[in-house]
């Protein structure tokens, strides 16, 4: 399974959709990062974006979506319901499928030290990826607001930023990332416009309160509909679950003569979050979710996507071509030396070379993900050629962006193979030591790894040339040709090595 990670920025804009339509399409171009979903509340004045996608994307995505937030949100302007100190508030990492809450902790402290090196936002760690206790709560590094915080971070040492300089980026404040759990935006509307009742509940609710554990609150006015709401973030709906929150919310309500008329979730969640919610109100028994039909035909769909990536390989459309198909023989490369290094790690006979068959294996596997990456992404940079040879020719000037854009788009065409090339090599490097050092009864398969990463190069080169072949940057295909030749014969070299050490052991 691939590694995936969730992201779920939170951005102090819900009223103009064009400022977020701008920071969504720096997510969305990043190859291998898909949206999930999008939500902007006016009230609250804040957008909820949530991404999926391979962690270094993921990381990616979120660096660039800062970067086009602080350019467009101007916090001494923002006013709104949801407490804020960023424009790009906060930016939770979530594991999702093959990586750990410590991996997620990891991009989360890389991602805040490039924002605060490269944009100049100071930034504060929470939650799992917090520095000191009293910052895994957001609330408590959000105390204030950007406007207290502004003098805060100046004179206060305990609200010092783990990262950056001690003062607020002029319009874009601070911005908090953090890795945790799953957690759930969960909102119960009240019948009523008393914000007093809303606060009320939302007390007697929060664990700090003597509430449910897993549960943060606060009372909303919800000015547009009258009502008020009572808005919670379920930070473990498997100790707190949906349905409990709710039937509490609903009977504290009670009290004061309120109906609940209605309640909603922002964003996605866990599918086991509304099964254990049906099966605690339906009273079902022997109730599991095998026995949901779409759970089984997602996985079959997961069982049949390499055929799928086959068949369309195998069609009539141009892309996926030999560029993805490159891309996928290196991971499949790079996890041969991963399944050495698993195979020799832990074993009493390779101890003395644990050490280095570990940093081997994390290595092969932050490049196998690079990889699949690259796989979309050689079809992107494909398909932008494509759209540039179909820009307006009319006039002069139609034909002199035209051109400008063709060439940038080869150029584009030419750099994701290229990137293939070099993490063959690296990858060549790595089976070298799989080949020496690791498990001599999976040797075999250093030299498969050795083959694979070979052909990746082989096959990217190809498309390197072609797309050379059309730029009229001489500079340009100059280096490019003179690194790529460089590459062959280092790959060349290295293979060798791999075929006659495996040769030996054989």
């Amino acid at each position: 399974m691939a590694k995936l990670v969730e992201c779920i920025p939170n951005f102090s804009e819900g009223r103009n959709n064009k400022v977020i339509d701008q920071i969504v399409s720096e997510i969305t171009g990043i190859p291998g990062v898909k949206l999930t979903d999008r939500q902007m509340n006016v009230d609250h004045n804040r957008a909820v974006i949530t991404f999926v996608g391979p962690p270094e994307a993921c990381k990616q995505a979120a660096f660039n979506a800062c970067k086009k937030a602080s350019e467009l949100i101007d916090l001494r302007k923002h006013k709104g319901e949801h407490p804020r100190m960023g424009a790009t508030d906060v930016i939770p990492f979530v594991p999702i499928s093959d990586v750990t809450t410590e991996e997620c902790v990891e991009i989360a402290k890389e991602l805040a030290q490039e924002i605060a090196e490269k944009l100049n936002i100071p930034t504060y760690l929470y939650e799992q990826a917090a520095t000191r206790p009293d910052r895994e709560n957001l609330a408590k590094i959000r105390k204030g607001e950007f406007e207290a915080l502004r003098e805060a971070i100046k004179t206060d040492p305990s609200r010092a930023p783990d990262f950056g300089p001690c003062e607020l980026h002029p319009s874009a404040g601070a911005t908090v990332v953090g890795a945790r759990e799953y957690l759930i935006a969960y909102n119960v509307d009240l019948g009523t416009n008393n914000l007093d009742i809303a606060k009320s509940i939302a007390k007697a609710i929060r664990f700090k309160h003597g509430g449910f554990k897993y549960v943060k609150a606060l009372g909303f006015d919800i000015k547009e509909r009258g009502i008020v709401q009572v808005s919670m973030n379920m930070t473990n709906y498997k100790g707190t679950s949906l349905f409990r929150a709710f039937e509490f919310v609903k009977r504290e309500a009670e009290r004061y003569g309120i109906p609940v008329i209605g309640s909603e979730i922002v964003g996605v969640l866990p599918l086991q979050a509304l099964v254990d919610t049906a099966d605690w109100y339906l009273r079902l028994e022997n109730f599991n979710s095998d026995q949901i039909l779409e759970k089984k035909l997602w996985e079959e769909e997961e069982d049949i996507l390499p055929r799928k990536f086959i068949a369309e390989l195998a069609s009539k459309s141009p892309a996926p071509g030999g560029g993805s198909v490159a891309a996928l023989s290196g991971s499949l490369g790079a996890s041969l030396v991963c399944m050495v290094c698993e195979l020799t790690i832990g074993k009493e006979k390779y101890k003395d070379v644990e050490k280095i068959m570990l940093k081997t294996r994390d290595e092969a596997n932050k490049i196998k993900d690079e990889f699949l990456s690259l796989v979309k992404k050689d079809e992107d940079a494909f398909n932008k050629v494509i759209a540039s040879f179909r820009l307006p020719k009319e006039t002069d000037e139609d034909k002199k962006i035209r051109s400008a854009k063709i060439q940038e788009a080869l150029k584009g065409a030419t750099l994701v193979p290229l990137e293939v090339m070099r993490l063959s090599k690296t990858v060549l490097d790595l089976a070298i030591i799989c080949a020496e050092k690791g498990n001599v009864n999976s040797v075999s398969d250093a030299g498969v790894s050795a083959i694979e990463s070979q052909a990746a190069l082989e096959s990217a080169l190809y498309n390197v040339l072609i797309n050379l072949s059309s730029i009229k940057d001489e500079e340009f295909k100059t280096r490019i040709k003179n690194e790529a030749d460089k590459l062959k014969k280092d790959i060349s070299t290295l293979a060798t090595k791999v075929k006659e050490t495996v040769i030996s052991k054989l």
